[in-house]
Formats: structure tokens, sequence, C-alpha cells
């Protein structure tokens, strides 16, 4: 096939984690170059009109979509899947409507409290329209973490980003002299303090194959320094933070109805936000075992350094035969 891998267009000036995708772009047209397909690139911007122009003249069988935001909006990734459908014109990983939901972090803990899924309490998002705090009020005392509404990657998540308070209007004031270092809307979620866990997903003949669970490793941090993968953690390769948070897939037998209930969590995520190709669900499981869910992210980094492809090679999956199934994943839901 002739496949057009499609990402954001990125600046020489752009942060480590927008750059993040050229790096993806390469090792996906590796993996499908082997597979023998003819692979194109192609920069998608929010001129949608010359993006179709293109794919059509590159004579595109099928998009690979890594496109991350719009415009550097994470709030607009939900467009370019949405045009690929409208086209018809099939492509890897989720549906507009997925991309959309599950990247308004928000909404998405909407819909996992009505379908009954443990997520932790929040407060907004700020700003919007509708009344905040209607579902979660504040009843007492207790750490909130301030989140970007829309951005992935941790985007101005750092030590700062964790308030105690009892008060909305604190918790509100909070949020709004954080909002535009997180991407222009926000909301708090209440801190889970505990363990946390990656789960990724890969397309499998019915439904998905759960990859090998990973946590997140603290040992290295204060007593006082909180325990949260932020900014620096994921990017800044130097940083305290980034060196003492690795992954490990490595398990006490003890946690095993722990690791079968996370991944039981994790497919039921994959089939209500109605996922495909591959995802990563994140939690945090508090002092009493019980797990939270925070993010279902369904277009995880396919970097080689990422926590994807670590659980791939885990699982002893090659990373091509990966792409592979992720490929062959859109033959099987047209």
């Amino acid at each position: 096939m002739i496949i057009t891998v499609v990402h954001n267009e990125v600046a020489a000036d752009d942060a480590p984690d927008a750059k993040d995708v050229l790096v993806q772009v390469e090792t996906v047209t590796t993996a499908l170059r082997a597979m023998g397909h003819k692979v194109t690139h192609l920069r998608c911007s929010l001129d949608l009109e010359e993006t179709r122009q293109r794919l059509h003249e590159l004579g595109t069988h099928l998009v690979f979509n890594l496109v991350e935001s719009l415009a550097g909006r994470g709030s607009l990734i939900h467009l370019f899947p949405a045009l690929l459908e409208a086209l018809g014109l099939p492509f890897t990983g989720s549906d507009a409507e997925a991309m959309r939901l599950t990247s308004n972090k928000a909404a998405a803990k909407e819909r996992m409290e009505v379908d009954g899924l443990p997520t932790p309490a929040w407060i907004g998002p700020y700003p919007e329209t509708r009344a905040m705090g209607n579902k979660n009020k504040l009843s007492s005392d207790r750490t909130w973490i301030i989140k970007s509404l829309w951005e992935h990657a941790s985007i101005g998540l750092d030590g700062n980003s964790l308030v105690q308070t009892g008060s909305a209007p604190v918790l509100m004031a909070e949020m709004v002299k954080r909002v535009f270092s997180l991407g222009g809307a926000c909301f708090a979620e209440e801190f889970i303090e505990g363990r946390e866990f990656n789960l990724s997903l890969l397309a499998a003949e019915k439904g998905a194959t759960v990859l090998p669970p990973a946590e997140i490793s603290f040992a290295g941090f204060d007593p006082e320094k909180p325990r949260i993968v932020d900014y620096q953690a994921k990017w800044a390769e130097d940083s305290f933070e980034y060196q003492n948070t690795p992954r490990s897939f490595d398990f006490r037998a003890e946690d095993a109805a722990l690791l079968a209930e996370l991944e039981k969590l994790a497919l039921r995520c994959w089939d209500i936000f109605n996922l495909r190709g591959y995802a990563r669900v994140d939690f945090r499981v508090d002092a009493e075992n019980r797990p939270w869910i925070l993010e279902v992210n369904a277009n995880p980094c396919l970097s080689p350094d990422a926590g994807f492809a670590a659980a791939l090679a885990r699982a002893q999956i090659s990373f091509s035969d990966a792409v592979g199934a992720i490929v062959v994943d859109v033959d099987r839901i047209r």
C-alpha cells in the first residue's frame, strides 16, 4: 500500500514534547517500509483543504495518523481524523469522536463516572460555561493537582502543581493563575497519593491485548517531594526527575490481584471509549490498594524510548509487528 504518515507541524524552536513526533514518524516509517509498504510523509496544519489535496496527489491508500495537535492546540486533535472520516480514507488509531473525548480529560472523567469506572474527584474545567464542582463539591481539606484540560505530555506540570485546600475560591484562584501555562484550559483533580501505573493496549483480532503493566518508581524522591511524573520527568534527560522515575515491569506475587484489576479496567476503557489500534491507560493506586483511572490516551507516544515501546519489548513483540497490528486493525473495523 501507499501509506502516508501524517503528523502535526513542528517548528525549530518547539519544545522537546512537540519535536518528539518527528522521532515517531521516523520509527513508524522504518517499520512500514520493512513490511514492504511505500511510505510518504505529510505535515498537517489547520489548512485542511490543502491536506486533502496533498493526500489525493500522493495517491494515499491509508493514513498512519500521528497528528497530536493542530496549530499547537491539543483541543483540535480530532479535526484531522474527522477530515479522513469525511473523505472515507482509512486511517490508523481511534476515530475522531474517541480522540475528542479522551483528549478532553474532564469530559473523559465524566464518561468514566457514568460507566462506573473509578476516577478521582475533580473540579472544573476552567474556563467553562457550565457550573463548576456540581458533582464533586469540596467538603474537606484535601490535596488537588492542577492539570491541563487538553494537553498531554505533562505540559505545565511541576512540583508546584499540588494545592492543599478545602476552599473552592482558593482552588479557582489557582486555576486562574496557572491556566495559560496549561494550554489555556485546566481543571483540578484530587491527588491520589500512592503508586502509579501505565497499561498499554494493542489491537488484536477480538478487542485488544493488554501489554505488561509498568509501574513508575519514585524511589529517589524525598518525602516532601511530590511523587508525580511532571514535565521534567518526561522530557529533561539531565534532570533529577527524569533520572529518578524509571518504569519497572517486575512485581511481587501479592500484586497479582491488583494487576488483574488494572487489566480489567484498561479493557473496559478500550470498549467504553471505542478505542482502536493502540492506547494507554494511566492509573494511581491508593494506600488501600484501590485503583483510580487518571487518563485514557488514544494515541500514546510511539518513540523507541517511550512506555509503549518498552511494554512491547517486555511482551517480546517487535515494534514492526505492533505497527503491523495497528495497520491490520484498520481493515478489521471497516
